[in-house]
């Protein structure tokens, strides 16, 4: 599912409570708006208020609260008065919802994007290229990164460190 884009509601006020959210930062990996990670679903005017439709990346996400009250926030100083944030579960977000300019951010921040359409792979054998030199030439290291949704790889050629954004469908 994509968010809804801000130029297909004649809302004023709903544009700017999309341009504020589309701005928030994932707080784990700042270089990714909420756009890019494709965590933002929709943002529309219900019975009068703004209303943003927000979907974690998984359900126990610890940064599940910390950017709904970022959003909060980026509408209040929008001047949004009265707006809220919900959860949407259904359909699941999917690393496949991660945006093409997000895995261009994701790779130049030096963190391995998943591959779009990959299955969830937990400890099956995976082919990961180094964000660094592009080498196919990797050992996993960890399948546990600096969070729960990345894991821990090394590039056999360059020898740098770096993590992988895991597949999740």
């Amino acid at each position: 599912m994509v968010a809804d884009a801000p130029h297909e509601t004649t809302d004023i006020e709903v544009a700017r409570a999309y341009a504020a959210a589309a701005a928030v930062l994932d707080p784990e990996i700042p270089v990714l708006n909420l756009v890019d990670l494709g965590v933002l679903r929709r943002v529309e005017r219900r019975s009068g208020s703004i209303v943003v439709s927000l979907s974690p990346t998984y359900t126990g996400c610890p940064a599940t609260a910390a950017i709904q009250l970022a959003v909060a926030c980026a509408l209040i100083d929008a001047g949004i008065a009265g707006a809220r944030t919900e959860l949407v579960l259904s359909p699941a977000w999917t690393t496949d919802d991660i945006t093409a300019a997000g895995r261009a951010k994701l790779k130049a921040y030096g963190i391995a994007p998943p591959g779009k359409g990959s299955p969830a792979m937990l400890f099956a054998d995976e082919q990961v290229a180094c964000p660094h030199c592009g080498s196919w030439q990797t050992s996993r290291i960890s399948q546990f990164g600096s969070t729960p949704c990345k894991a821990q790889w090394r590039c056999d050629q360059c020898r740098e460190p770096f993590d992988y954004f895991k597949c999740h469908r």
